[in-house]
């Protein structure tokens, strides 16, 4: 063999030896940084307990690695000017209240204490109690934070001037119902003055002949049976955001019941009740011929085994019928979120344009001005700017998980501000 041929083949095979080694060590190093990296996530879930528990979200990431683009049209908002601190003191506080808002903050606070983060020393605990509940443990004191999908009205801002309601995205509910032979694909159109008959009892079964006027596809499927009012039985912000779109739609509604947390319910045969979000899906399934308000982040647990409820595409101020998406609500957000006041207490209900989706809010965090110290101040404001920033708590990594959009950056800098005053 010629030798230089016999010294060209030793070092190709000398170099494909080193190369073989070399992508070994890469292998097992990155085997060991993703073990790494999921015991310091599986270390972070330890940071948060729940006292009162409405759903089973498993379904939710808690990894915000990722961040996803947002859905085909809509919009992003700018980045934030507001920075983090580098390092908090070590302290617990506590959330509860909005079932609705409650997934998210479950999404949330494993991320923020992270193990592998700057403020793993801070224990944040969660908890599913309903906006009636966050709202008064807030105002007692007894929370940092209370979750709210209703934003605090004139007498109570009168009745607890030191409290904050602090928009931290924005939120839809829906309507499902649970109707024997209806297929999933169909989806039945339901305006707020049809609703309004529906729950004071005036419209009593499914294939009423205002039922049928706006279901002209669905006619002959609609059963001659008993319609069955699903209703929140706890303090809900849900019934606020619903009873809104209802007052709104029906001035009969507006004038007789109104809306609210808690309002008077007319009362309507076979009607029945559900604590949380997680309580109306799992009446409204155990319940055939059922409907029910439902907050949109429990949506997939809503049309999901076992329960498989329907869902209603409904009637905007434009007079069309659309669906929950993620652009629908983004077009709704931009017709009215400009009008947001600087204490941002604002109905978003009922927005114009022909694809705004009527049922959308803020979802707040109502907090006191005032804390039991500087340091459990400084891990409120902290976290709750973390919430605000669309790098962070606003990204759609986690808002895609529960349906929600990101706010605008208008509304972001009027809650830093209102954030600036927890002192």
């Amino acid at each position: 063999m010629d030798r230089r041929l016999y010294i060209n083949e030793k070092r190709a095979i000398g170099t494909t030896a080193v190369v073989i080694i070399v992508i070994v060590i890469i292998i097992i190093a990155a085997g060991g940084a993703y073990a790494a990296i999921n015991l310091g996530k599986s270390s972070s879930n330890t940071t948060t307990t729940s006292t009162t528990t409405t759903a089973t979200n498993a379904y939710l990431s808690t990894s915000c690695s990722i961040t996803p683009a947002p859905p085909t049209g809509v919009s992003v908002s700018s980045s934030s000017t507001a920075t983090l601190t580098g390092t908090l003191p070590t302290e617990t506080i506590s959330e509860t209240g909005s079932t609705l808002l409650y997934p998210l903050f479950q999404a949330w606070v494993p991320n923020f204490t992270s193990s592998s983060g700057p403020y793993s020393n801070v224990q944040i605990n969660t908890a599913g109690t309903g906006s009636g509940t966050g709202i008064s443990d807030a105002a007692a004191g007894s929370v940092q934070i209370g979750a709210s999908d209703a934003y605090l009205l004139p007498t109570q801002m009168t009745q607890y001037p030191n409290l904050l309601n602090i928009p931290l995205a924005i939120s839809a509910q829906q309507i499902f119902y649970n109707i024997p032979g209806i297929s999933s694909s169909i989806h039945l159109n339901f305006t707020g003055q049809v609703l309004a008959g529906i729950y004071n009892g005036s419209i009593t079964n499914w294939n009423d002949q205002r039922i049928q006027a706006i279901n002209p596809g669905a006619k002959t499927l609609l059963p001659n049976h008993v319609i069955i009012p699903v209703r929140r039985a706890d303090g809900s912000g849900d019934t606020f955001i619903f009873t809104t779109y209802l007052s709104d739609s029906s001035p009969q509604w507006n004038s007789t019941v109104g809306f609210g947390t808690t309002v008077s319910w007319p009362s309507v045969p076979g009607e029945t009740t559900g604590t949380g979000n997680g309580g109306m899906v799992t009446t409204a399934a155990a319940d055939q011929y059922s409907i029910a308000y439902i907050g949109i982040s429990f949506a997939k647990q809503a049309t999901g085994s076992p329960n498989n409820l329907g869902y209603a595409y409904l009637g905007n101020k434009a007079g069309n019928f659309v669906n929950a998406t993620q652009t629908n609500i983004s077009a709704a957000a931009s017709a009215l979120t400009s009008n947001t006041p600087t204490n941002e207490a604002i109905s978003l209900v009922c927005a114009s344009g022909a694809n705004s989706y009527p049922i959308i809010n803020y979802e707040y965090a109502i907090v006191s001005k005032t804390q039991s110290s500087s340091q459990v101040a400084q891990v409120v404001q902290t976290f709750l700017t973390w919430c605000l920033l669309p790098q962070y708590g606003n990204s759609y990594h986690f808002l895609n998980q529960v349906g929600f959009i990101q706010l605008p950056s208008t509304t972001v800098t009027l809650s830093e501000n209102q954030i600036a005053q927890i002192t």
